[in-house]
């Protein structure tokens, strides 16, 4: 069944206007003005010298408005030239006078005002790759020469120029008494004019026009029997890109495309296999609605750095970016004026980022016409999902005093404020936390202000404990209400409390993850890899997702309270080898030691889980891996291959199901989570080795493995 959107698209299908154009026999260049004035054309070709612009006491002649007309010039009757004709509007400027000291009688001052004005009239005319100029001399009666008034116009008859050209002209008078007047035009081809039988580059043209059949799209070549004919299709004005499609054809032809190849810089090019013959040019889809769709589509934000993005698309498209805050509800993503205006962007060129502070909740937007096309929170992979923190906008209103508000749906609310919205109930608690540097401060101006991220999640916990205790009251009263009713109902007997008790589901296993600090490369893998898990029956816990914790309490203090509540829960503690920790690990076991060295947290953790491999109580409590083809298997120290290790993703099957211990009564196929998992992590590996060239994320990655510690 057709479709209606492509039939009615204005781009589409459309019969150009055909336009006739009127034939000048003279070979030779002419120019005529309006009546009143005299114009004669100088012979031969001129230099195009414009100067630079003068001043004078008396009237000037200046062109004013400049437009143009297509003509033929055809010497013999089937042997036509396109032609552009140039109208030239003039007016005069200035008046008659004389200085003081010079100044004559009445009747001495009679003769010049009597005279006739005379100027030369320049026309420059470019058109790839030649270039004219033509010199028109015009004199103007005195009776017309009026200060500020228009005295008429000339005419001259004309610059060749090939079909489909794009041509510019210049009109100055010489001495130049003002800027010059700029006139471009695009010239038509074939198709535009009524000229087939008066052009001969024209005659054996191919004639192509576009319709629709279902989902496919037809280019139908209207072309006679055995004609030899190129085609060519191509993005235009794409850089990198080129030819899409091009081949030599014989005969009318019918080429066939899917709807989904559109894209609006798609062109078309379409000449006969003759010498000298003239190349149409056609761009059909430049205002397709589906060919937009297309291009949305397949465009991507990638991130290339924490400071660096680009936009690769197919086309060059006016489009805008800008910095949102995206809530943790999924709901619209708020746009930031500060700290990053709306600019334009280029596609498929690394651009930067302003000065702000890495956050899950900060995303990107690129917007086409007033409507958003493109949205990515590029650094949720490595931060983890987003946080229910509440954005704070603070402003400077004078030199020492400010404002502030919060960033909500219906907009920015001013605390402290009375109107009924989540931030205005906690408004005071708010500002309380904004003033004792419990906020995160993501960018800062000295002029326009600073953008706070505050936590909620202490907000939401004291607003539903008294919801709980008395749902639980309640649940405990009706409880009651019913041992009381079963009793009445037997008559005697006592009743099993542990009977009445629904059985609890299987809680979900926790995984604490250990890893050291190898760069913001090892902490995107890190991330994906805990992203991955935590959609899965497992509660992960990482310390990228804990910053706030790990520096209050202290890098040493918080991972052994972690592994302690792991190990107390029946949890899995998952070490992630990697060179950096290879190294640290033959270090201390070389030193005999389990403290940490001097102001060294990053890997605190290994002071927490040597005891229990030095000890030989990590059996069933551990499990080690390391990311494929970033380290060798006998890298791992002796100590630790005590425990089962794993290579990610190729060994994922058999690490989840350490994991939750060959667990039966999980959701889903272990198969298909596995598959889920491995596909998560390796699009972020093949990432991380795309872009540094080497097995690895980071520099301190390329020294090589460590040997193996006996």
């Amino acid at each position: 069944m057709p479709v209606s959107w492509f039939l009615l698209s204005l781009a589409l299908g459309r019969s150009p206007v055909v336009v006739s154009l009127e034939r000048l026999l003279e070979p030779h260049d002419t120019a005529r003005c309006s009546l009143g004035l005299s114009c004669h054309l100088w012979d031969g070709d001129v230099l195009c010298l414009p100067g630079s612009i003068e001043s004078t006491l008396g009237p000037v002649l200046v062109p004013t408005h400049l437009q143009t007309e297509l003509v033929l010039r055809c010497p013999q009757e089937t042997d036509c030239a396109l032609c552009v004709r140039v109208v030239v509007d003039l007016a005069v400027h200035g008046h008659w006078e004389e200085p003081e000291e010079d100044r004559k009688s009445e009747s001495e001052l009679q003769e010049p005002r009597n005279a006739s004005l005379q100027a030369h009239v320049i026309l420059s005319f470019q058109a790839y790759p030649t270039a004219r100029c033509a010199l028109l001399e015009v004199q103007v009666p005195a009776v017309l020469v009026k200060p500020g008034q228009s005295v008429g116009s000339a005419v001259f008859d004309c610059f060749e120029a090939g079909l489909g050209a794009e041509v510019r002209i210049w009109s100055y008078t010489q001495p130049r008494y003002q800027k010059e007047l700029i006139l471009t035009r695009q010239l038509p081809d074939c198709r535009g004019l009524e000229v087939r039988d008066s052009i001969q580059s024209c005659w054996a043209l191919p004639w192509l026009s576009v319709s629709a059949d279902g989902d496919k799209v037809l280019l139908v070549l209207d072309v006679s029997e055995k004609q030899d004919f190129g085609l060519l299709l191509y993005w235009d004005k794409v850089k990198g890109s080129g030819t899409w499609w091009y081949k030599n054809l014989t005969g009318p032809q019918t080429i066939t495309l899917n709807h989904t190849d559109l894209v609006p810089c798609l062109c078309i090019q379409v000449w006969s296999l003759e010498p000298d013959s003239v190349r149409t040019r056609y761009c059909p889809f430049e205002e397709d609605p589906r060919a937009h769709q297309n291009f949305w589509h397949t465009a991507k934000l990638q991130l290339l750095s924490q400071e660096t993005w680009k936009l690769n698309a197919a086309c060059s498209l006016p489009a805008k970016v800008a910095l949102c805050w995206q809530v943790a509800d999924r709901g619209p993503c708020q746009p930031l004026v500060p700290p990053m205006l709306p600019e334009n962007v280029t596609v498929n060129k690394s651009h930067e980022f302003p000065s702000v502070r890495d956050h899950p909740n900060l995303c990107v937007q690129v917007s086409s016409w007033e409507k958003v096309q493109l949205q990515e929170c590029l650094w949720a992979d490595s931060l983890g999902p987003f946080r229910d923190d509440m954005l704070l906008v603070e402003m400077r209103t004078s030199l020492n005093n400010t404002s502030v508000c919060a960033l909500e749906p219906s907009g920015c609310t001013p605390l402290p404020s009375i109107i009924s919205t989540r931030a205005a109930r906690l408004g005071e608690q708010l500002l309380e936390d904004f003033r004792s540097g419990q906020c995160m401060q993501l960018w800062t101006d000295d002029d326009l202000g600073a953008l706070w991220a505050c936590p909620m999640d202490k907000y939401i916990h004291k607003r539903w404990v008294l919801v709980w205790l008395t749902c639980l009251l309640l649940a405990a009263g009706l409880f009651f209400l019913l041992l009381l009713k079963k009793n009445r109902m037997k008559g005697a007997g006592s009743i099993s409390m542990g009977s009445a008790i629904p059985t609890e589901a299987p809680r979900a296993r926790t995984a604490l993850l250990l890893h050291s600090a190898d760069g913001a490369g090892n902490e995107r893998l890190v991330g994906a890899l805990a992203s991955a898990l935590s959609q899965m029956p497992l509660r992960v816990v990482v310390d990228l997702w804990s910053r706030r914790e790990l520096s209050a309490h202290g890098a040493l203090a918080w991972f052994h309270g972690q592994r302690r509540r792991t190990l107390q829960e029946d949890g899995v503690v998952i070490l992630l080898f990697s060179p950096a920790t290879v190294a640290q690990c033959q270090q201390w076991l070389q030193h005999q030691t389990v403290e940490p060295e001097p102001h060294d947290a990053r890997d605190a953790w290994l002071s927490c889980v040597l005891p229990d491999f030095l000890q030989g109580r990590a059996a069933g409590r551990y499990v080690g891996v390391y990311f494929d083809g970033l380290l060798h298997p006998d890298a791992v120290p002796t100590l630790f291959r005590a425990v089962p290790l794993f290579s990610l993703p190729s060994q994922m099957p058999g690490f989840l199901d350490a994991l939750q211990r060959g667990c039966t009564r999980c959701p889903g196929r272990p198969a298909d989570k596995a598959e889920r998992v491995s596909q998560a992590l390796r699009s972020v590996l093949d990432s991380c080795t795309s872009r540094s060239g080497a097995p690895g994320c980071d520099e301190e990655w390329d020294q090589g493995p460590c040997p193996v510690l006996e």
